[in-house]
C-alpha cells in the first residue's frame, strides 16, 4: 500500500522538525481537567526475569502509520496527559496566559511534529490534559489519553498496567526540607539522610513512589499525602509538614519558588527513569516514540535540557548530563 501524501510528508519532515522543536509554549486547553480515581492502580508485576525494567520495544522507522498513530492522525489530535503545577516540567505560566511550558512539555510538541509534519499546529494538533500523579495509569488503561510525559518513572510494576517508551530522563528520589533543618536546629537536629526523618511530617504526592519508599526507609517518619506536589508546598508553606519527597527535578522547582525551602546535599534515596506512558496495546505509538526520542539526540534534548533544568539543577554546567542511552528488547 502506497503512503499518503501527508504522511510520506511527516515521515520526511520528522528529524528536521524535532532538531526545530521550538518554544512556542502550549496553551493550557479550556476545561479539559481529567477525572479518573485517586486510588493506587493493582497492576500486576509481569513475568520478566532477566527483562530490564527500562527497556522497551525497538524504535520504528519514523513512519507515522499504525493502528493508534492511524486514530491519532484521524482525529487530528494527539492527547497527552501532563502536569500543570510542576514549575520546570510541566507548568501554566500566567504571563503567557496560563500556557503550560516546561521540559515535559518539548517532547509532547516533538512528537506532535512529528506525527503531523508541516501541518503540525500547537492548538489545533496538541491537546494538553492536566492530570495527577494518581492518575496517569488510570486514564491511558481507559485509553482517555494517547500518551502521559508527566515526570513518570518507569518500573516493573507499571510495566504489568501500560508500556512505556525509552528512558529520556534520569532523575533520583530526595528530600526538600526548611532551611532551619537543613542548616541545624535544636529540636529537630539536621537533615542528612532519612532516618533524620523520624518523628517529623514528610508530604508527597498520592499515587507517587516516593511515600511508600520513605516509609520502607524510615518507618518513624510520618507521611502526608497531597494531590500534587504544590499541595505538598503549601503545607509546607503553612508548617503542617516538616519536608517534601520526590525527584529532584520536582523539588528543585519547588526550591526556587519558597526562600525558606532546600534540597540539602545528600545521597538520592532511588534513581528515577522517566518514561512515556503509552497504553499496553499501543505498541506502533511506543515504537515511534523511541524514534522520535532517538532523532532527539542531535541536539533537541540539550537545548531542552539547557532550558528548562541546567539553570537550577546544574547552573555552573559542572555534570556532563546527556540524554539517557535508550534501552530495548521487549
Amino acid at each position: 500500500m502506497r503512503l499518503s501524501a501527508k504522511v510520506a510528508a511527516a515521515t520526511a519532515a520528522v528529524a528536521l522538525l524535532v532538531s526545530a522543536c521550538g518554544y512556542d509554549e502550549t496553551p493550557l486547553p479550556e476545561e479539559k481537567k481529567a477525572v479518573a480515581p485517586e486510588s493506587k492502580p493493582d497492576c500486576e508485576t509481569p513475568d520478566e526475569s532477566g527483562t530490564d525494567p527500562v527497556a522497551s520495544y525497538n524504535p520504528g522507522e519514523g513512519v507515522p502509520t499504525g493502528p493508534k498513530l492511524d486514530e491519532i492522525r484521524g482525529r487530528e489530535r494527539l492527547i497527552v496527559g501532563v502536569s500543570a503545577d510542576t514549575y520546570l516540567m510541566g507548568s501554566e505560566n500566567p504571563e503567557l496566559g496560563n500556557r503550560i511550558e516546561g521540559f515535559d512539555i518539548e517532547f509532547a510538541k516533538a512528537i506532535g511534529r512529528a506525527i503531523f509534519g508541516d501541518e503540525f499546529e500547537t492548538g489545533r494538533n496538541l491537546e494538553l490534559r492536566v492530570i495527577t500523579a494518581a492518575q496517569r495509569i488510570p486514564l491511558l488503561e481507559e485509553g482517555e489519553l494517547d500518551l502521559v510525559i508527566r515526570n513518570f518513572t518507569i518500573n516493573s510494576e507499571r510495566w504489568g498496567c501500560i508500556a512505556f517508551s525509552a528512558e529520556y530522563y534520569h532523575a533520583s528520589q530526595k528530600v526538600l526540607v526548611g532551611t532551619s533543618l537543613a542548616d541545624g536546629d535544636e529540636e529537630n537536629g539536621e537533615y542528612h539522610d532519612p532516618s533524620d526523618l523520624a518523628g517529623l511530617r514528610v508530604c508527597a504526592p498520592t499515587g507517587s513512589t516516593s511515600l511508600s519508599r520513605i516509609q520502607d526507609l524510615e518507618p518513624d517518619a510520618i507521611t502526608e499525602p497531597a494531590s500534587n506536589h504544590t499541595g505538598c508546598l503549601v503545607k509546607f508553606q503553612r508548617g503542617e509538614v516538616d519536608a517534601i519527597t520526590g525527584d529532584d527535578t520536582v523539588l528543585a522547582g519547588l526550591a526556587a519558588q519558597d526562600p525558606y525551602a532546600v534540597v540539602p546535599e545528600q545521597q538520592p534515596l532511588s534513581a528515577e527513569p522517566y518514561g512515556i506512558g503509552v497504553n499496553q496495546n499501543d505498541v506502533d505509538l511506543v515504537r515511534f516514540v523511541n524514534y522520535v526520542l532517538e532523532e532527539m539526540q542531535t541536539g533537541a534534548w540539550d537545548a531542552a535540557y539547557r532550558r528548562w533544568l541546567q539553570p537550577l539543577l546544574d547552573p555552573e554546567r559542572d555534570d556532563d548530563v546527556e540524554q539517557p542511552t535508550p534501552v530495548y528488547g521487549r
